[in-house]
């Protein structure tokens, strides 16, 4: 059994696993803390109604047999306590037959919210968290040696999210080939950071380096973590910095993180630390390991089939239990950035007298002279979703009526996703949303207004809606 074993990447694996743990962590609290206004009994987009459309098979999870925002909230904080007991050791403390089910557990646990989550759950790192976690299930703990195969198996999931990222930007917008792309997405992604100003006003050659850097570091890094050492870890630490310089520019909810810590295992740490003595690595638990990457080898199929499509597609599961996904960011890059400013007014007649106030949100841009805030790894899953909004009002159709309405009874849950609530007693008589194109201030603008954005109104978003 000496090919299985690598003992080398004894402290990766345990970074890894503490890392990922920290991540659940996130994602269960984010979960608890939303849910409720979003998905809750009473949501936008209400679980039970979703539930009655969607049969176990293709959405399969504990919810299917029973659902109420009690046992919603105790699944979420359930998965953070243990996230958080994992985050300390608790994998290593058990015996190696109870670490296996103690890491499927949270994939478990979150596995059933995404499968109801519904929209707002569409995001490509949900499925990226819980192949992640799936995997790491089978690194095995203190006891044993880290497992190759899993380690391979590993890399195969950063090659798919690096590699597929870089080909779909590449097939996609014609301004990643002739490397333009940065001259615009620092201001149009979809929650941008407290240093996206800066980074937009970078030179435009550095622009450019900036994309060729990006293509370099998709397209061809990938390929080496496949590569004996130090090889693979170079490629590793390479991805690691392009990451890093992604957290820094802009929020990614727990992308850019998640996609450091699959880097981590393909870095040989030896000279580090030297490996600690393990034991024999089990026969049940080398089988185990075994099935489980022929398994991933043969669930591999699609995603490799749509990476060499040139109708490729970004971000999707082929099977209900999210493992072997594929992946990829920004085929296309908007140039303007449009945003919907929601407003609120307790004048009961409608006259060109009656003043409209603003709601504030807690990522997106709203404020003209409020600087960006970071928030990733915590996901704002209603800022993100009001982005897209904004690109199409059909995408937001099945929700946007129903967030006015709770406006208009400002309901507890919904007027807690925001940052400010210009109506804390009594609810407004009316609300309306209108549509402004965003630009980031020039640095002269910035210095005689103080203001970090520019705003102009391009229209209504929709009709006023009225409550009393």
């Amino acid at each position: 059994m000496e090919w299985f074993a690598a003992p080398e990447y004894w402290l990766a694996r345990s970074v890894f696993q503490r890392g990922l743990a920290l991540v659940y962590l996130v994602a269960f609290v984010s979960a608890a803390r939303q849910f409720r206004a979003l998905i809750g009994a009473h949501g936008m987009t209400p679980v039970p109604a979703h539930l009655a459309r969607v049969p176990f098979r293709a959405a399969p999870g504990l919810f299917q047999w029973h659902y109420s925002d009690r046992m919603f909230a105790r699944v979420a904080w359930g998965g953070a306590a243990l996230s958080a007991a994992l985050v300390a050791g608790l994998g290593d403390l058990v015996p190696l037959w109870a670490t296996v089910p103690l890491w499927l557990l949270p994939w478990a646990l979150y596995l059933s919210i995404v499968n109801v989550g519904q929209t707002w759950y569409a995001f490509g790192w949900e499925s990226l968290l819980l192949e992640a976690g799936f995997l790491a299930a089978f690194l095995g703990n203190d006891t044993v040696a880290p497992p190759l195969l899993t380690l391979l198996l590993l890399r195969w999931l950063l090659f798919r999210v690096e590699f597929g990222a870089g080909l779909i930007k590449w097939r996609g917008d014609r301004c990643w080939r002739d490397l333009t792309c940065l001259y615009y997405h620092h201001e149009t992604q979809p929650m941008p950071g407290p240093l996206s100003w800066y980074f937009h006003h970078l030179p435009k050659p550095l622009h450019r380096v900036e994309a060729a850097a990006n293509h370099g570091a998709q397209l061809f890094l990938p390929v080496l973590v496949f590569a004996p050492q130090p090889v693979a870890g170079l490629a590793a630490a390479g991805i690691i910095v392009t990451q890093l310089w992604l957290v820094a520019s802009g929020n990614f909810a727990w992308l850019n993180w998640l996609t450091i810590l699959l880097a981590v295992p393909a870095v040989d740490t030896a000279f580090l630390s030297s490996a600690p003595a393990h034991g024999q690595t089990p026969v049940w638990f080398a089988v185990v390991v075994v099935a489980v990457t022929a398994c991933v080898a043969v669930l591999s199929y699609q995603p490799v089939r749509n990476l060499l499509s040139h109708r490729q597609e970004m971000n999707r599961s082929f099977n209900a239990y999210h493992l072997v996904n594929t992946y990829g960011a920004f085929g296309s890059v908007t140039r303007t950035r449009y945003e919907v400013v929601i407003e609120g007014t307790d004048a009961q007649r409608l006259t060109e007298g009656a003043v409209w106030r603003e709601y504030g949100f807690r990522g997106k841009p709203g404020d003209v002279g409020r600087l960006p805030r970071q928030f990733a790894p915590y996901h704002l899953r209603l800022d993100w979703l009001m982005w897209f909004a904004a690109l199409s009002p059909g995408y937001a159709r099945p929700w946007f009526p129903q967030l006015l309405t709770r406006l208009l009874a400002n309901d507890p849950d919904t007027v807690r996703l925001l940052r400010h609530n210009p109506f804390p007693d009594t609810p407004p008589a009316h609300v309306r949303a209108r549509l402004f194109r965003y630009r980031f201030t020039t640095p002269r603008e910035r210095r005689a207004t103080g203001e970090w954005w520019h705003r102009e109104v391009v229209g209504p978003y929709g009709p006023t809606v009225s409550g009393r």
